[in-house]
């Protein structure tokens, strides 16, 4: 017979109210803050619609008018040194971190602080593209930051911070603090994997993190209950073993007792927790006009939630006390209005019968490129340099014993290191044992995760961008960049240049190229072509032993996020390593001459750089062969590649991977801009074909470069010289 036993989650799903009771017994300055707060974020959206209105905002103008009661209840009670991050809905949020620190505990009644204005006039100039912001202008309505508040930074991707919050909560775990990190999202983002993988991720860690659901029942103009069964979207947290609680917000006493709630669990090392805020945005997604211009909200229903606005709520309960009267409220709104007026007044002047943005605010042109990357690092006192580490005493090792050797002694010398990816705490050192040893030495750094790219890689930029560690992620196979895409792109490499250069990211990710090891389309790719055409990115691909341990040591001192590529070929091959030094640096942007000649230059990287070498030799050909060893486009050295083609007047380009993602199109544009009178002929190119390899061993090796196809490319270039290969030679190759 069947059996049947009802189920319950590990973790409670709780519906918080409030009643008379609650608002008698708050802190009067409590409410007072809350009420001021809202009047002033109020004020400063209207004012923001209104210059929308006027043509002023380029750009989108995503206002929460509305949903003040959420953000200010949420965030009032937060410690300056919590952090918050935000949507692309986020100007409330913001606000509220950001006059909680600049002008905690603001009086209704009294005057407003001159820090109130600073702060107003700031987010104003960023919201309007201008110099005076947070990020210089950069990142307007939808990338709003202020570190030093605690405001990390609104996202424009649906739930793209979510897993950077996750990284903040893992700093604050790590040191300690008993800080916690506020993630703020709306409804639209509870269907994004990127959310699901980190609230699973984050109970899995017990991260301090909340998660802060804004439902306000539509995403742009499309219902929740038209896109999910379960309209209730704390009911997804109890799954992932995370409490969660509903809330009006509404009332934003309410969503204050829940998030007190909330940050008890989370500062007692009881994380994560989830909060769902009932609230309404008055506006269409964006603009000045309410969703019934558009025909997707009826007016009664706009109307019937007017009526419960937070603003009216707080100043009722507070007339009801005799805490203020309705005189002192009109003064409130009347304040901020004017406060609002004045500072678009700062920021905007008349033109005829219209206005115009000052034209001494807008940022300098020049500024467009200022960022992208930090300045390389100085070299540190007493690490030796690549060229003194030449001379000492070495020893043989494995490829990929070298890379254990240096991880072991980088986290034995610097405890801010944190090591992260699939397996990498099992199987001796992950599937290739570059790991061995780390994770028993090192207990609660280096870190096996699940398998969700998206939200660990998200995660490690989180922590990166804090600023108190320094993550090394491992990507099994540089493929899964594809599923991590928007983490890796659009946040971890665009951080400092969206954010006006306010932020580093120290973050090292590492991964392997695995061409010939018959894993097909999905596990094959070389990242290198992708990742020099994404901004922010330093790239490094060593040849050896000796320039890994080296670029690797670099690397640890990166302010930039920076793709180490490793290739299956090269872990079982063995190189020079210094017997006794591990602390040695081969500075990034210096490649080097591994074979001096006359005839062409060869550029190439990674194993290539090896069977580039084998072929040349078995022709006879007399190519100067360089290792790029570090490919971003900053970090091209073209005094070395530059010095070569004056000398050689030819080039040849080698690498191992397809055509469509190559990394030699870029490098062979740029060549023939910077070099092209000194070039006798057009830059050749050797690479693979357009498929990517597959799982068949004779389609696999015709998909990409070899020996054969570099004798292919050396013999093109000579011939193109007038002075073929002897045939013989060539078609023992070829």
């Amino acid at each position: 017979m069947v059996t049947r036993t009802t189920l319950s989650a590990v973790a409670p799903w709780t519906r918080l109210a409030t009643g008379p009771e609650d608002w008698d017994a708050a802190d009067p300055a409590l409410l007072g803050t809350m009420l001021a707060q809202m009047h002033l974020i109020r004020a400063f959206e209207e004012e923001v619609l209104v210059l929308a209105g006027e043509g002023l905002v380029h750009g989108p103008a995503h206002s929460s008018i509305g949903q003040e009661g959420g953000a200010v209840g949420s965030i009032v009670g937060l410690r300056p040194s919590d952090q918050i991050n935000g949507s692309h809905r986020g100007h409330h949020q913001f606000l509220a971190k950001a006059l909680a620190y600049a002008a905690p505990g603001l009086d209704p009644t009294g005057a407003l602080p001159e820090t109130v204005d600073r702060v107003l006039y700031r987010t104003l100039a960023e919201i309007l593209g201008l110099e005076p912001g947070f990020g210089h202008g950069r990142g307007g309505s939808m990338h709003l930051r202020w570190a030093e508040a605690g405001a990390l930074g609104t996202n424009a991707i649906v739930g793209g911070g979510v897993p950077l919050a996750a990284g903040a909560a893992m700093a604050h775990k790590l040191a300690g603090t008993g800080d916690i990190a506020v993630t703020c999202f709306g409804d639209g983002a509870m269907n994004i994997g990127a959310t699901l993988e980190t609230m699973n991720l984050a109970a899995a860690w017990s991260l301090p993190l909340l998660f802060f659901v804004e439902n306000n029942f539509y995403a742009v103009a499309t219902r929740v209950d038209e896109v999910t069964r379960e309209a209730r979207l704390s009911g997804r947290a109890p799954g992932f073993g995370i409490p969660a609680w509903r809330v009006d917000g509404m009332d934003p006493l309410a969503v204050h007792l829940a998030t007190e709630e909330a940050a008890a669990l989370l500062r007692a090392g009881r994380g994560p927790a989830l909060i769902e805020v009932e609230v309404y945005r008055y506006f269409h997604q964006n603009g000045p006009f309410p969703g019934s211009a558009f025909g997707y909200r009826p007016k009664e229903e706009e109307a019937a939630w007017r009526a419960r606005d937070p603003l009216k709520r707080t100043a009722d309960e507070m007339i009801r006390r005799k805490l203020i009267d309705e005189a002192a409220v009109a003064d409130l709104r009347d304040r901020c209005e004017a406060l609002m007026r004045d500072i678009a007044g700062r920021l905007v002047e008349p033109e005829g019968n219209r206005r115009r943005i000052r034209p001494g605010l807008w940022p300098d042109k020049a500024f467009v490129d200022v960022g992208i990357r930090a300045p390389l690092p100085a070299h540190p006192p007493g690490r030796r340099a690549e060229e003194e580490a030449r001379g000492l005493a070495m020893a043989e090792r494995r490829f990929v014993d070298a890379i254990a050797d240096l991880l072991n002694r980088r986290f034995a010398t610097d405890p801010s290191l944190v090591l992260m990816g699939e397996d990498v705490h099992r199987l001796k050192g992950g599937t290739n044992g570059a790991t061995r040893g780390l994770a028993d030495a090192h207990p609660g750094r280096v870190l096996g995760t699940p398998i969700s790219e998206g939200a660990f890689t998200g995660l490690a930029g989180g922590l990166a961008i804090d600023g108190r560690y320094r993550p090394i992620v491992e990507f099994m196979y540089p493929d899964f960049m594809w599923v991590a895409a928007d983490q890796v792109f659009n946040q971890i490499g665009k951080a400092r240049h969206m954010f006006g250069d306010d932020t580093d990211v120290p973050l090292v990710l590492r991964t392997k190229i695995a061409m010939g090891t018959g894993y097909g389309s999905q596990h094959s790719l070389d990242p290198a072509g992708v990742f020099a055409t994404a901004p922010g990115w330093r790239i490094v691909a060593p040849s050896t032993p000796f320039d890994y341990v080296g670029l690797m040591n670099a690397a640890l001192l990166c302010r930039d996020p920076v793709l180490v590529i490793e290739h299956v070929d090269l872990y079982q091959m063995t190189g020079e390593v210094p017997a006794d030094d591990l602390d040695y640096l081969v500075p990034l942007g210096r490649a080097r001459i591994v074979r001096p000649g006359a005839e062409m230059t060869v550029l190439t990287y990674s194993a290539m750089v090896h069977r580039t070498l084998e072929t040349v030799d078995a022709l006879g050909v007399d190519a100067e062969v360089i290792d790029l060893r570090t490919l971003d486009r900053l970090s091209l050295d073209w005094e070395t590649i530059g010095d070569s083609i004056r000398r050689t007047h030819n080039v040849l380009i080698v690498e191992q991977g397809a055509r469509g993602t190559s990394y030699g199109g870029m490098l062979a544009d740029e060549i023939q801009r910077r070099y092209l009178d000194w070039l006798d002929q057009p830059v050749q190119r050797v690479h693979g074909r357009e498929a990517s390899p597959t799982i068949s061993r004779v389609l696999e090796r015709a998909a990409f470069a070899g020996p054969a196809e570099i004798a292919a490319g050396l013999a093109l270039t000579m011939a193109e010289k007038g002075r073929p290969l002897d045939a013989a030679a060539l078609g023992a190759l070829v």
